[in-house]
């Protein structure tokens, strides 16, 4: 059989390593696993079973839930019977599901568990194409008899007892599947509007693959574990794409809470993941280190600058000389292998970051640890990746070269375009969007950057984005957010500026780190609103910012900032399901917050909404402080 689809590639791995594992899964606490031979005849099964239901070549199958391997299995099945998948992210509300089911013209749904089914039920009457909802968790569902539902194993029943089974039918359809059919729609971010389907064909997916992975090859041997939505594109491209092109096998946690036990129980060969998991994992490192005894703290603070060394020897080029390599040897024995087993780090090849902009001092304390993280570049638009770091050849301040197949230049407005095998087929049912987005073949990014003397490209920003002060200097929002964001102490952050006299920030405090500090200092408080303006609090992220101001240039430091009485969340419309910040959107609701970090009062009295999960709203009232940054120092050398 021709290998131009995924199902095809499926029946390859099936043919050529039917006994090797597919994937796991980790139910009440033991590995689960299915072959390639045993993944094959389950996606045979649902595929014949959509056929039963009348799923059509064209049609479309929406999938909502975390990640399991009844997904995978839904989405190739479809893919199998000449179909297109339709990701959405689990923690969608009902009108944000409804939106894209209605959209996409879903015929039928699959779905987890009763929470989804509860959410489509809901918005029943605003989905009148949905033909069938299919839930794979039957856990809460035994009382449920209504008439969209069905259990995904009885699907593959009727497929298992139709008449195609015995008949070559199914491999028909599959032989039948080409290289530019429609495989996947996959929803942009929607940090400006609505989200947009991006039309990605099976040349578009593979290609992407094929060309990573000539330049960072895995093998059949090799794990990953699968815990970012597969409703995202960088998951889509590692846990099916990849894994379906080469065959290392896909672990699935037991759930969200246990993902780090099962990283580190797994210790996979490769990661892929957006900023916040990296910077959430050396907030916890740092924190660590405060709780952890003086001896601890010592042997990391001695070793440290020779794993700094090695970090920038990746740079530079230059190599370590023997003492340096003795030190940095021992270091990793000692302190830096403990650290990166109990993160679940210790097997890694590489691991690669995107989805968002990564600062380079996250970047670098993992490569002083001898953790090969990579900055990656690209959208959804291109299958997700298009640029990324070589091997030998990283610069922590770009996001790396072409890989190969891709090229790029920038416009006379500074924007990045791309062009390869990947770029994707348009919008669906949007050809205005698809129009502006490819011209001549090239994928217009809507990023701002510049290519260095080295050949590797740097981000600024989206162009719409970069903030221009009232004097004219021009700074990325997203580059004095990353520095913000490493502190432990500042969970999220939102630069402003734009035509006011001086940058100013809206920050978010991290609950966990900064609740032990009050904790390790006898701060009382109750809630999060309450913590975030204790004095001493204020006082705390006062000195981060400032340090932090340090590192950045005169004009784009961060004169003053308010800790915000909440967090910016995804079901508030703040932030994207891929938790990028919806700029505009904020600037809107918060637009009382933004005239008072440049007014004379310091105390800002607000009225806010706060939306739960079941959909109720509540209202907020606090009060916050503006808070001053001061770069003083006092007579012992600490930041006032």
């Amino acid at each position: 059989m021709k290998t131009e689809t995924l199902p095809q590639w499926l029946v390859e791995k099936a043919t050529r390593i039917p006994d090797q594992a597919a994937m796991r899964e980790k139910e009440f606490g033991i590995w689960q696993e299915r072959t390639w031979s045993e993944l094959l005849s389950d996606v045979k099964a649902f595929s014949l079973g959509l056929r039963e239901l009348g799923f059509q070549p064209n049609d479309k199958l929406a999938i909502i839930g975390d990640n399991r391997p009844e997904w995978i299995i839904a989405q190739t099945a479809a893919q199998a019977a000449g179909g297109v998948s339709v990701g959405i992210y689990q923690d969608s509300l009902p009108k944000e599901i409804a939106y894209v089911l209605y959209h996409a013209d879903a015929k039928l749904v699959v779905v987890e568990d009763q929470e989804q089914v509860d959410k489509l039920l809901e918005i029943e009457a605003e989905i009148p194409r949905v033909e069938k909802i299919i839930y794979y968790d039957r856990k809460g569902m035994r009382h449920y008899s209504h008439p969209l539902l069905a259990e995904f194993a009885h699907i593959q029943h009727l497929g298992r007892q139709s008449a195609a089974w015995e008949t070559s039918l199914f491999y028909d359809a599959v032989e039948q599947g080409a290289a530019d059919d429609a495989a996947i729609l996959c929803y942009t971010s929607g940090t400006t509007g609505f989200p947009k389907g991006a039309m990605l064909t099976h040349r578009n997916l593979l290609n992407m693959t094929e060309s990573l992975f000539a330049l960072d090859p895995l093998t059949d041997k090799d794990e990953y574990l699968s815990f970012l939505p597969l409703a995202w594109i960088g998951e889509q491209m590692m846990a099916i794409s990849g894994a379906f092109l080469v065959g290392f096998t896909v672990n699935f946690p037991e759930e969200t809470s246990t993902v780090q036990a099962d990283l580190r129980e797994i210790g996979p060969h490769v990661m892929f993941s957006p900023p916040r998991i990296w910077e959430d994992m050396v907030s916890r490192v740092q924190v660590r280190l405060q709780d952890a005894g003086w001896f601890k703290r010592k042997m990391y603070e001695l070793f440290r600058p020779f794993g700094e060394r090695r970090a920038e020897a990746s740079i530079s080029g230059k190599k370590l000389n023997i003492w340096e390599k003795l030190m940095y040897w021992l270091g990793d024995y000692l302190v830096f292998s403990a650290i990166k087993d109990h993160l679940g780090l210790l097997r890694l090849k590489r691991a690669y970051t995107g989805g968002a902009a990564l600062g380079s001092d996250v970047t670098k304390f993992f490569h002083s640890m001898g953790v090969n993280l990579k900055q990656i570049y690209g959208q959804t638009e291109i299958a997700g990746i298009a640029i990324v770091h070589h091997d030998g050849r990283i610069k922590f301040d770009t996001v790396g070269e072409p890989i190969p197949g891709t090229e790029m230049r920038i416009s006379d407005k500074g924007e990045i375009l791309l062009k390869s095998a990947s770029v994707f087929a348009g919008y669906y049912k949007n050809e205005q969007a698809t129009r502006e987005t490819i011209c001549d073949g090239w994928l217009h990014t809507g990023d701002a950057g510049y290519i260095d003397e080295d050949g590797h490209l740097v981000v600024i920003d989206r162009l719409k984005d970069v903030i221009r002060l009232e004097s004219g200097e021009m700074f990325s929002p997203q580059y004095i957010e990353n520095k913000l964001k490493f502190s432990p102490y500042i969970k999220e952050a939102v630069a402003v500026g734009t035509d006011r006299p001086y940058v100013a920030a809206i920050l978010n405090i991290d609950m966990a780190n900064v609740g032990r500090w009050a904790e390790g200092n006898q701060v009382a408080y109750t809630t999060y609103t309450d913590l975030s303006q204790k004095s001493e609090v204020l006082r705390l992220i006062r000195q981060e910012v400032a340090r932090v101001n340090q590192s950045l240039p005169e004009k784009a430091r961060v004169k003053r900032f308010v800790l915000l009485y909440k967090e910016l969340d995804a079901d508030d419309e703040e932030l994207t399901r891929t938790r990028k910040v919806r700029r505009g959107f904020i600037s809107k609701k918060y637009e009382k917050v933004l005239d008072g970090l440049y007014g004379e009062n310091k105390l800002l009295d607000v009225e806010g909404t706060i939306k739960y999960r079941d959909g109720k709203e509540a209202t907020i009232r606090a009060r916050m402080e503006v808070v001053d940054v001061e770069e003083q120092q006092t007579s012992d050398g600490e930041v006032a």
